[in-house]
């Protein structure tokens, strides 16, 4: 019986050291994502990420956007909207991550856009209009240019930024820093480098209202 008591008090100690450590190996994780989110570059930042809302808000939403994909067409005038309702607090930067097929092309066009001060526009025509490029079973990326006609788009200088090797390096590195921070599907999201670990939209709105909170303290209650 004593032998058994032992056994059961070191499979016990075993279980919660292995809690505790697993804590801790997650807090320590979460502290480096925290820090790397807040340096001017890093895999959360990079100077030709695409930035809406005020420069100096202290809350960042990062999201790894594929423009192919449906569920990133549905949040992106939901984020819009929590960055506008916070008043100059939050901000918005969004990353390449071209995962379905035909997204690179999109992609392209989109930080051709970005040179011309009109990646939101595009961006939004293109998710607008993604069932008829982007399809999952009829991908058909050549017809992005006709759509993005419509935005006052230089078609010219466009296409030559688009295929310009500068364009496919900035790509490439937000492909890379996807990897890094091991993004494997789209949107996925990071506030102020804490990554959404529960993918709703409400569970983002909470993110967002305790960085918001924690980096502009809690308004005060009416008496």
């Amino acid at each position: 019986m004593k032998r058994q008591r032992v056994m059961v008090g070191s499979a016990v100690a075993l279980l919660l050291a292995f809690v505790i450590s697993a804590f801790a190996y997650s807090w320590l994780q979460e502290k480096r994502l925290v820090e790397a989110a807040a340096k001017s570059d890093s895999v959360f930042n990079r100077p030709h990420s695409p930035i809406y809302g005020p420069a100096a808000a202290k809350v960042r939403i990062v999201e790894f956007l594929d423009p192919a994909c449906e569920t990133c067409r549905a949040f992106y005038p939901l984020v819009k909207d929590i960055v506008d309702s916070h008043q100059g607090r939050v901000q918005l930067v969004v990353r390449y991550t071209p995962f379905h097929a035909g997204a690179d092309a999109a992609v392209a066009v989109m930080e051709a856009a970005r040179l011309q001060g009109l990646f939101w526009p595009v961006t939004q025509r293109l998710l607008l209009e993604q069932n008829t490029w982007g399809a999952d079973h009829n991908p058909r990326p050549d017809l992005i240019w006709a759509i993005v006609a419509r935005t006052g788009l230089d078609l010219s200088k466009a296409r030559e930024d688009a295929a310009s090797a500068s364009v496919r390096s900035r790509v490439e590195q937000d492909l890379a820093d996807a990897k890094a921070l091991d993004v494997t599907r789209t949107p996925g999201f990071f506030v102020n480098g804490r990554p959404l670990k529960r993918f709703s939209e409400d569970e983002l709105n909470a993110l967002v209202r305790e960085e918001v909170d924690r980096a502009y303290g809690k308004p005060e209650l009416a008496p």
